[in-house]
């Protein structure tokens, strides 16, 4: 069987680690990744790749940013050229990311065979581009992976076949697992962030990027007024996206001293200090899952999720924008991690069960 493994940003990559890690247990399988470029990430170095134990990726398709059409367009042109060549038997996309739709409206179009990782989620928000992303792509799709109940009934009610769907838990879960115990064997006190975090404690980890949160100057102030007003109690430790520095810099929005700004973090380092935060506020959707996973109290900074068990199993609280509803959720998030599970299949395992319904 001859697979291809779509990759188009830094996220997509610790998603796909796991599938192609359990791809090399069966000898009938040849995995190859295909990376896109979507994104530009000077950090894939070759120690990147190293660190998620996998080879470069076979394609490299270099598409680059744009517009979300454009983009679209030159992911589709590059990749159409790749199935060609290498004729699979099946393309395999993970997530939500224009990569994602962009490859399997080419395979359906060549009469490849589509997987969907992580399909079946919906924030019902047709103003995000993801959920346009996910909606499509199962449209089309021929096998469908979930990591959560939610998803399988969204995927029914679509009308799909139920002998389509199959519940693996999640991959992200896997690659989580497999860095924190390769996190365990490595000397701590290597790592850049290891200074910070001794003298940091109690702190509050921070990520911010969604387009809806920092573009708009009303949502962005809000925001840091209440990050502002928890600064007070606790330190917060925030590597600043790009996207948001820039924001800020726009809106002139200053940010209390007690706010540690970092320069972006891989995942590794990332990972370090919000495991181990007494809580995680993010406007992320991996960040809801993997803080559900590990136990962290988590504060999602949006008016919906794609991720609904984190809410209603995990250590994930729903709060706003606003600057009230933030606060009211911090000590919430607290709370509840008394009280939260991990959803079911989330074991570290959702690749090799991907692997038995294929092969």
């Amino acid at each position: 069987m001859n697979v291809l493994l779509i990759a188009g940003a830094r996220p997509n990559f610790m998603k796909i680690s796991p599938i192609y890690r359990a791809s090399l247990r069966h000898d009938c399988v040849r995995c190859s990744i295909v990376h896109t470029g979507q994104h530009y990430d000077h950090e894939m170095s070759r120690t990147f790749f190293e660190e998620l134990d996998i080879p470069e990726p076979a394609y490299a398709l270099n598409v680059g940013s744009g517009s979300h059409a454009e983009q679209t367009a030159r992911i589709m042109i590059a990749f159409e050229e790749v199935c060609r060549q290498e004729a699979p038997d099946l393309v395999m996309v993970v997530g939500d990311v224009n990569s994602t739709l962009a490859c399997s409206i080419v395979a359906k179009k060549c009469g490849i065979p589509v997987a969907h990782v992580e399909a079946g989620l919906r924030s019902f928000d047709l103003a995000m581009p993801e959920e346009i992303n996910r909606m499509v792509t199962d449209a089309i799709s021929d096998y469908f992976f979930v990591t959560e109940e939610s998803a399988v009934d969204n995927l029914l009610r679509e009308g799909k076949s139920p002998a389509s769907i199959h519940s693996v838990g999640h991959v992200m879960v896997d690659n989580l697992l497999f860095q924190v115990e390769q996190l365990s064997r490595l000397d701590l006190t290597a790592l850049p962030t290891f200074s910070l975090k001794q003298s940091a404690q109690p702190y509050l980890f921070l990520t911010l990027h969604r387009p809806s949160n920092v573009d708009s100057r009303e949502n962005f102030r809000s925001i840091a007024a209440a990050i502002n007003q928890l600064a007070l109690r606790r330190k917060i430790v925030f590597p600043v996206h790009p996207r948001t520095r820039k924001m800020m810099e726009s809106y002139g929005i200053d940010l209390s001293d007690k706010v540690i700004l970092l320069p972006p973090l891989g995942y590794r380092d990332a990972l370090y200090l919000w495991k181990d935060a007494e809580a995680v506020l993010t406007d992320s959707g991996g960040l809801q899952e993997e803080t559900t996973a590990l136990g962290v109290p988590c504060v999602t900074i949006r008016d919906n999720t794609e991720r609904p068990v984190t809410v209603d199993l995990g250590t994930n609280v729903l709060a706003g924008t606003s600057t009230e509803a933030i606060l009211a959720a911090y000590p919430e998030s607290l709370a509840k991690r008394e009280r939260a599970t991990v959803p079911p299949l989330w074991d570290g395992k959702a690749s090799e069960r991907i692997w038995r319904v294929l092969v």
